[in-house]
């Protein structure tokens, strides 16, 4: 499932019992032959999430620049 939602935190009621949606990619994982089950969280591509990559370019301009102040010393 690709386009799964992210589940809900778990709540005071939680008896640690998997959901429904746990419990069929469970027996997806286990039709597939897969040893663990799919990851519950896909990865977001930087087309989604474009503030991740905007603190990536910041934080590595801010390092780059640290870096070239100690070596002009």
């Amino acid at each position: 499932m690709t386009g799964a939602a992210p589940e809900p935190a778990a709540t005071a009621h939680d008896d640690g019992q998997p959901t429904v949606e746990q419990a069929a990619l469970a027996a997806e994982a286990a039709v597939r032959g897969a040893t663990t089950p799919p990851h519950a969280y896909p990865a977001t591509a930087p087309d989604e999430r474009p503030e991740i990559a905007v603190g990536a370019a910041f934080a590595g301009g801010f390092v780059l620049a640290l870096l070239l102040k100690r070596l002009a010393r």
